[in-house]
């Protein structure tokens, strides 16, 4: 089933605002655990694990910052 533009809209707004900071926090606390690793090591992690959460989200996130394609035009003339 194919979402509409509206609705992935709405579900990336919810994503950014709720589960990308309750995924900073557990990426923070994950890496908290353990000894902290070497600065390079830490910036590789924090990079890899930013490139990661986006992934299951890609086609939310697609096109949502353009135009609605399903609107109207009010160009018409």
């Amino acid at each position: 089933m194919a979402l509409s533009w509206k609705t992935r809209r709405r579900l990336s707004l919810l994503i950014l605002l709720v589960a990308l900071p309750l995924y900073i926090v557990v990426a923070i606390s994950v890496i908290g655990w353990f000894d902290r690793p070497p600065l390079w090591l830490e910036f590789v992690i924090y990079v890899a694990l930013g490139i990661v959460w986006v992934l299951p989200f890609k086609r939310v996130f697609r096109g949502v910052g353009k135009a609605d394609p399903d609107a109207a035009s009010s160009n018409e003339d």
